[in-house]
């Protein structure tokens, strides 16, 4: 599986714990370290999909230049 995606998904439950105690236990804190986090994984996402879009690039570019 790809390295980018895989790293998401570990960061993302990196974050359960905030998302636990903001939610069921009401700890103000942790909804902003949450927000951090969100904000955070929003930068990966994005290194992620602009990653996507290159390879399919290059799959087209393969393509077409065979």
């Amino acid at each position: 599986m790809n390295e980018k995606y895989l790293k998401l998904i570990d960061f993302l439950k990196t974050l359960e714990p905030d998302v636990v105690k903001f939610y069921e236990k009401g700890q103000s804190a942790a909804g902003t370290r949450l927000r951090k986090g969100l904000s955070e994984l929003k930068k990966l996402a994005q290194d992620f999909r602009n990653d996507v879009q290159e390879v399919k690039a290059q799959r087209k570019a393969s393509k077409s230049g065979s």
